[in-house]
């Protein structure tokens, strides 16, 4: 068979821009279906559809509304995941996590902290600093592997003394073979509550710190 030359006849070339506004996937097939039984209608009998391009819009369109339905499959599950996600955040509740920040809170004599390397270091050192910026204790965590780790600190000064409960500053230097590592302080904050967003998205309450989503916590202590 040939290519459609009449006049009359409903071109189906096209057809898929038509469609593609309808809101859902049965409307699309059901309005593709009447524009194409008209098109054979009113084909010229001496030139008439070709079989392959009949049988290639068909593919199309129902390309169209199977994506469509793996769309709202896909927004059913994600739905389903963050309503789950929810449930299990609310055993975060009293405790603690580490994220991006530079404060270390000493109480009773113990402050917990962390840092987030970029890549393999031999030499990791942190520095504890007081409110004149100048460093109280430094810290030497040794070799580690990119990623986190966290440290904790006994509230001892550089002489031995014991410094008094507060807020203290941190600062973190990595390296690898002389060679600077990128490296980020982490601050410990408790969470005192969990709250869900508009958007179904999980926020955690950090006090001061303010709410978080769940992909800023770098750790779980």
């Amino acid at each position: 068979m040939s290519t459609v030359a009449s006049t009359t006849a409903t071109p189906v070339t096209g057809t898929l821009s038509k469609v593609s506004n309808l809101t859902s996937a049965a409307d699309q097939e059901d309005r593709f279906m009447k524009l194409l039984v008209a098109q054979m209608k009113n084909q010229d009998p001496l030139n008439p559809m070709d079989n392959a391009q009949m049988t290639s819009q068909i593919a199309q369109i129902n390309t169209v509304g199977g994506i469509q339905q793996l769309n709202a499959t896909v927004q059913s599950l994600l739905g389903a995941f963050q309503n789950l996600q929810a449930q299990s955040s609310t055993d975060l509740a009293g405790r603690s996590v580490l994220v991006a920040g530079g404060n270390l809170q000493l109480a009773g004599g113990k402050a917990t902290g962390g840092v987030q390397l970029g890549g393999s270091a031999d030499t990791v050192n942190v520095d504890i600093l007081g409110a004149d910026g100048k460093a109280v204790r430094s810290l030497s965590l040794g070799a580690s592997p990119a990623g986190v780790r966290s440290f904790a600190w006994d509230g001892k000064a550089a002489d031995g003394s014991t410094v008094p409960d507060g807020s203290y500053t941190l600062r973190v230097t990595a390296s690898q073979g002389g060679k600077p590592v990128t490296a980020q302080t982490l601050t410990a904050q408790d969470v005192l509550g969990v709250e869900t967003a508009g958007d179904g998205s999980v926020q955690l309450d950090l006090g001061s710190a303010g709410l978080h989503p769940l992909s800023d916590v770098k750790s779980y202590l």
